[in-house]
């Protein structure tokens, strides 16, 4: 099968196609045949050297993606060969085909295309197990996400509104502002022009804020924070490493969690996506949320994709064409 690999730590030009053999599926995992595989901000990291997949994982990148069942492992009940999904991979998705564990695969809502549906795993199991699971966002709840036009952004606007929070967004551009208030945000605050505690602040606070910035946007989110608000961690674009006065947290009764998705064990994530198809899937059948597309490029030009990404203009998910 054709595949992209990484060639050595650096940056997209050491992107390369390969030929490697067609994986098979173990006991309770699934191969899929894929058609569109999602790009991910892990999957530069991991292309940098800077984020190693876990142990027994695939070393191709690539964490998400839709297509068809081609086989099965045994003890899968489903989905059988034949079945369209998408799915959450530990990684290898930038190919034409890979395995994942049966359980972190997900049906193609009925209103998406395939090409839509490979950019729902990554972010949505991100975003419900941040936000809600231990952010545990409530409606009439205010919420505020840092990147709000991003792929995991975008994903949060959609699922905090539906869900019935007030929704508040930064992003860097008029354009990406306009793009977090047709989503359903009811402030997008330009981060070159305003400063989102003031903005919060004023507000009354935000009970539950979604960073992937840290460094000093660290200490301005607790800032921002209310009263017994929440603080969920899922990255550190700018570093991992703050001053933070706990004597303020304890007062006002503060929390900050987070987790980082891919280490997590196959039952954690398994358990994510029972919730998922519960409680998030009927909204995406339903055509209520959906996810918003930013480019596709093809397998073959993988670099491309990761410049795109890391130019930082995108707006919403950047995909792969694995049949290209």
């Amino acid at each position: 099968m054709r595949v992209t690999e990484i060639t050595r730590p650096g940056g997209p030009e050491v992107l390369a196609p390969a030929v490697r053999p067609l994986p098979s599926p173990a006991a309770g995992e699934v191969l899929i045949r894929l058609a569109y595989a999602g790009v991910n901000r892990p999957d530069c990291l991991q292309r940098a050297g800077n984020y190693a997949p876990p142990p027994g994982a695939s070393d191709l990148p690539g964490l998400e993606g839709a297509g068809t069942v081609e086989a099965v492992g045994t003890g899968v009940s489903w989905p059988r060969p034949g079945d369209e999904v998408c799915a959450l991979f530990p990684g290898g998705a930038y190919a034409e085909a890979a395995v994942t564990p049966a359980a972190h695969c997900l049906p193609v809502p009925a209103p998406l295309s395939l090409k839509e549906a490979a950019c729902l795993p990554e972010t949505f199991f991100t975003v419900w197990s941040n936000v809600f699971m231990r952010g545990g966002l409530r409606a009439g709840e205010r919420f505020l996400v840092h990147g709000g036009s991003s792929g995991i952004g975008t994903t949060a606007i959609q699922l905090a509104a539906a869900f019935g929070a007030r929704v508040f967004a930064t992003a860097g551009s008029a354009d990406k502002c306009a793009a977090c208030t047709d989503l359903g945000a009811e402030r997008a605050i330009n981060y070159r022009e305003e400063d989102f505690v003031e903005v919060m602040e004023a507000e009354g606070g935000a009970d539950v804020i979604l960073d992937m910035v840290g460094s000093d946007y660290i200490p301005r989110n607790l800032k921002a924070l209310a009263t017994d608000g929440r603080l969920v961690q899922i990255a550190f674009l700018q570093g991992p490493k703050a001053e933070v006065n706990f004597g303020s947290l304890m007062v006002r009764r503060q929390t900050i969690t987070g987790s980082t998705l891919r280490p997590q064990s196959v039952a954690a994530k398994a358990a994510i996506a029972e919730e998922l198809r519960a409680r998030v899937w009927p909204l995406l059948d339903a055509g209520r949320i959906a996810p918003v597309m930013d480019a596709c490029f093809p397998l073959s030009d993988a670099a491309a994709a990761h410049a795109r990404m890391e130019e930082g203009n995108h707006i919403g998910k950047i995909v792969l064409d694995t049949s290209a």
